[in-house]
């Protein structure tokens, strides 16, 4: 299953994703993590040193790597530079399995069992140039082509706020947990990726975090109604993980609400002819938009009328 984390800044996404990262790993669950943060602190909430953090190798500096391989004998797609990050598998691509023996899984460190990839920041080459989906193309190629099982999970921690619309990304992911504080802003955001979403088929479920009482419930509750799946409270556990402390065991109340959220995933049906069709719809949106111009090729081209997901 293909899981994203959004919501606003502040929010507390990157710690929530890593705890039902951690979650998963504890319960012997095979899991791919993606840190797509313009923020990159996915690594440090799972338990890495700064240092090591920072020297996990960056999936956008790898992209023409990634792209000819995952071409592979493609015969619609001429070369590396004449895939875009929506160009969706065809015939003769390589498809990639959760954690294979491939290019993308290689640029991953492990971390007690996680596979952890990561986007990279941006760089002094980038400032002022290019924007952050240079680097989430990446992302969204990786999730294009993985052909992921049952028991399998892709947790992707992704760039805070509405950017997210801003590609096709959104509508990579089986469920996306919007993580909303119990406050007019933290509703507000819910309200806008609701509005956002509508038209694509996009499963939204909203976990509360910083969850005080059961006015904060309530209040989440009255705004955001059914798509209010389960909530975090304050955390022992989770403020010693910030602090670098180990040993501290989350509460059990916080615990239920991870079951919850696996729980939730585990529940979702997987529609590959469906999840291929928005693939092609927003590539081909894509290649009038911009790449047509980019590439200087008619990327419409590139959609394999004939493939299917091999599941």
């Amino acid at each position: 299953m293909k899981i994203a984390f959004v919501g606003k800044g502040g929010s507390g996404k990157t710690t929530l994703s890593s705890l039902f990262i951690r979650r998963l790993a504890a319960l012997g669950r095979p899991v791919v993590a993606v840190d797509a943060d313009i923020n990159q602190h996915l690594g440090v909430a799972l338990g890495l040193d700064d240092d090591r953090a920072a020297k996990i190798p960056a999936l956008g500096d790898h992209l023409p790597e990634i792209k000819d391989w995952l071409r592979g004998a493609n015969p619609r797609i001429a070369s590396a530079a004449a895939m875009v990050k929506t160009t969706p598998p065809g015939t003769g691509s390589r498809l990639l399995r959760l954690r294979g023996d491939d290019p993308v899984h290689a640029l991953g460190q492990d971390v007690e069992g996680v596979t952890l990839l990561a986007t990279g920041p941006f760089n002094d080459d980038d400032l002022g140039v290019a924007c952050y989906h240079s680097k989430t193309g990446a992302v969204e190629l990786y999730l294009n082509h993985l052909v992921d099982g049952a028991g399998e999970y892709v947790v992707v921690d992704m760039t805070a706020g509405a950017d997210t619309f801003a590609s096709g990304l959104f509508t990579r992911f089986d469920l996306m947990f919007l993580v909303a504080e119990p406050t007019r802003k933290g509703v507000g955001v819910y309200r806008q990726y609701v509005e956002y979403a509508r038209d694509y088929d996009v499963a939204i479920a909203v976990v509360g975090n910083k969850v005080q009482n059961d006015e904060d419930v309530a209040y989440l509750r009255a705004n955001t109604g059914d798509d209010l799946l389960t909530w975090v409270g304050q955390s022992a556990a989770v403020r010693a993980f910030e602090q670098g402390r180990s040993g501290v065991a989350l509460e059990d109340a916080n615990t239920a609400a991870l079951d919850a959220m696996l729980a939730a995933v585990d529940a979702r049906g997987k529609d590959w002819d469906g999840y291929l069709r928005q693939a092609v719809q927003f590539h081909l949106k894509n290649a009038e938009s911009w790449a047509n111009r980019a590439v200087g090729a008619d990327l419409a081209e590139q959609v394999d009328p004939e493939f299917r997901y091999p599941v």
